[in-house]
This record gives structure tokens, sequence and C-alpha cells, in this order.
């Protein structure tokens, strides 16, 4: 007996398959089954021989394996062609327009995008707050711009307080409100600062992808949570808060960043203050060269047109007598153009409307405080907005002149007042 793949006679018994020896060939690895020979197999060979040639015993065995491995490749066929037809017929059902529509295709379409989601989170990372709201309270203002120095998003929001605390008020619904994680802690001396370390010290094992740490709280026991978060490999901004400024300390780097809470933007370093005065002094001189030279054209037309003059009238204009009107008249051009000489509530109240327009052009969704107006005038002026006032003799303070002009209206908005142009409503 042989091998039907590769006529080898190097096989050894292998069990048994359907009350027949199996064997298994040394050589190829092929299983085959004992040839059952039938007895009229040789009979049947015998006859088709014609008398003339005898088929011994062990041919007729081969020819029966062959028979066999000719029934199993048929059988494989069998098998590879319902395979087909079976991945055809759920093709068909996986791209018609019912299942593409129905609601077990949308659950796994959003099971994908889960873990798609995951997967980028793990790649990117995200950055995680950690706030003590006994010592630190954050608006939305100052929670978006410690969100956009940070290299990741924010993702999530934990603050540590002792919410019974009435001292705390409604911040804890406040805070909720804005998605964050309330976490209690009991009545005592540091004891969030303590809870917010804890916590710290394992970080990592309930968010595997933070890789920025945003630690906010002015206790300088929090030194230690920061050290530990670095040793983790993370990067840990330390915030503080002196006066109305926020102090934020990137721990890696050891820069400094300071964030004004009653102007809601940042406070440039030295050296922006310096870059911008140039710029602003740079923009200066070329507006007053730019003014001299419109004023210059209007003379020199203005002269031109005194001269045809003089030539249909038989009356003598002398140039002296123009000069004055020139003068008068390049005064009112620069007061007109430079918008920082205020004289009068009319040139305030136009220039307070422009400062208005502008900002609305470039971000029409801004709600102008008080605050901002009067910051964006000092610019301008180099004057405080109380100054102006009360050397205008205007009233007491900016606050109150707004309150009681015809040209604007406040409106209530939080802690701020909102400057509204009666014209713009």
């Amino acid at each position: 007996m042989k091998c039907p793949r590769c006529e080898s006679t190097s096989y050894r018994k292998n069990g048994r398959r359907h009350d027949k020896q199996n064997y298994l060939c040394k050589n190829c690895g092929k299983q085959f089954l004992e040839p059952v020979f039938p007895a009229s197999l040789e009979i049947d060979l015998l006859a088709n021989s014609n008398g003339h040639t005898k088929v011994s015993t062990d041919e007729a065995t081969e020819l029966s394996l062959v028979k066999n491995l000719l029934e199993e490749k048929t059988t494989e066929k069998s098998l590879d062609s319902f395979s087909l037809r079976l991945a055809e017929e759920l093709l068909q059902i996986i791209l018609s327009a019912d299942w593409l529509e129905s609601a077990v295709f949308s659950q796994f379409i959003q099971k994908i995008q889960q873990k798609s989601e995951i997967k980028h989170q793990l790649e990117t990372g995200i950055s995680l707050l950690l706030l003590d709201a006994e010592n630190l309270k954050l608006d939305v203002n100052s929670e978006l711009f410690l969100a956009s120095i940070c290299k990741y998003p924010l993702q999530f929001k934990i603050a540590f307080a002792n919410w019974r605390n009435s001292s705390i008020g409604k911040q804890d619904i406040e805070l909720y409100n804005r998605g964050y994680q309330l976490v209690h802690v009991p009545e005592g001396k540091n004891s969030a600062d303590a809870k917010m370390i804890a916590f710290g010290a394992c970080v990592l094992r309930s968010y595997p992808t933070v890789k920025e740490i945003l630690v906010c709280s002015s206790d300088g026991i929090l030194i230690h949570l920061c050290n530990e978060l670095q040793n983790q490999g993370l990067i840990v901004y330390w915030i503080r808060r002196q006066g109305q400024t926020l102090h934020i300390e990137n721990r890696n780097t050891g820069k400094l960043t300071h964030y004004s809470l009653t102007m809601a933007t940042e406070v440039p370093s030295l050296e922006k203050v310096v870059e911008q005065i140039q710029d602003l002094i740079k923009n200066e001189q070329n507006s007053i060269n730019a003014r001299l030279n419109s004023l210059a054209t209007i003379a020199s037309l203005f002269q031109e047109r005194a001269n045809i003059n003089i030539k249909h009238h038989p009356k003598q204009v002398e140039i002296e007598e123009i000069s004055p009107i020139l003068d008068k008249l390049s005064a009112q051009s620069i007061q007109e153009e430079n918008p920082s000489v205020i004289s009068n509530e009319k040139t305030l109240d136009k220039l307070l409307l422009k400062i208005i327009q502008d900002i609305q052009l470039k971000s029409p969704q801004t709600k102008l405080s008080v605050s901002k107006l009067g910051s964006e005038l000092q610019k301008i002026t180099g004057e405080s907005p109380n100054s102006i006032i009360k050397k205008l003799k205007l009233g007491s303070n900016f606050t109150k002149y707004l309150e009681s002009s015809p040209t604007f209206t406040l409106k209530a908005s939080g802690k701020e007042y909102e400057v509204i142009p009666l014209l713009c409503e």
C-alpha cells in the first residue's frame, strides 16, 4: 500500500475513522484510509482484461486508492463551491439598501467609530485638569485659556472640595454644568490637597492616555504632586493665583505665562510689549506721513485754483491771504483723522462707536464688556477712560457716563455689563 499523494510506503497508523484504519504519511503528512477492496473488484478487473491479463491484488488496491482520492477531491470542490455561494449571498445581504438603513448596521458603525476614537486617543493623548475648588476659582474664560496652552485636547476636569461647606456656595452646580467631575472630601485642613496628591499618584491607572496635567491650586504643598507627575513622564502645568493674575508655570520647561482675570486676556512679556510699542510707533509714523502727503496734495490743488481765479479776476489775490485758511484746514483735517484727540463728548462717542464697529467686524459673536471697551479706548488714547471722562467733565467714571449716555445702553451679563449701541438694537 502506498500514499495516494506522494506514493511513499513510509506511513504509520493514526487511529480509526468511520470504522476504518486511518494512516498518516511520514513523507508528506497526508492522512488516508485503509482501502476497502470489495470482493467483486477483482472479478470486474479480470472480466475487463478479456482473460489475457490478470490484475494483481496490489494493483487493484492502488486503483481503489486513486478512486477514493478522486472522490475526496470532488468533495473538496463541492465545499469550495458552497463557500463561494455563501460568501456571495452574505455580500448581497450586507450591501442591500435594507441592511444599510437598519439599526443593526448603525450600531455596527458606532462600535467601529468608538474603537477608532479610543485608538486615536491612545496615539494622540489627552490633557487633564485637577482643581482645588476651595483654593482657586476658574471662570469659563480662564478655563478656555488654560485649554489653549495645552498641546493635547482637554478631555477631563476634576474638582476637589468639601461640597457641604457653605462658603463654596453654588460653585458645585456651576462646575458640574461645565463638565467637571466632583470629588467630595471630608472637612479638614489640606483635605482637598491630600486627595489631589493621592489621586495624582495613580492617575495613569485610571487615565492611561493622559499626557498633560494642569494642577490648579496656590497651596505650596502641591509641589509634591507636580514632582510625582513629572516622574511619571507627564507634562505638568502648575496654576496659581496672585491678586487678579493667574501664573501658569510649565514645570518641565520652566516657562511662565500670565493671565489677567480682569482683562480676560494673556499678560504679554516685556519683550512682546516692546515689540508692540515699536509696531505702534511705526504704524503711527506711516499714518502721519500719509496724512501729510494728503494735506500737501490738497494745498497744491487749492493754490492751483487760486491762481486760476487770479487770471479771471482783475483784483489780485495774495498767497499770504490764503495761508491762514490752509493752516485752519490742515488743523481741522488732522483732528478729524486722528481719533486719539478727544475734545468733546461728540468726539468721544464717535471713537467708541468706531471701536465697537471694528470689534464686531472681526468677531460678530463677541460681547463687548465695559472693561474691554475701556481697555481698547486706553490703547488708542493712552489715557484711562475715567481720566478722559473727568477731563471732559462728563461724569465721575466711565461706567456712569455710558449709563447716562443717549448713544449707548448697558446690559447686565454676569458680573460684567455689556455695552450696546442704541443704533444697533
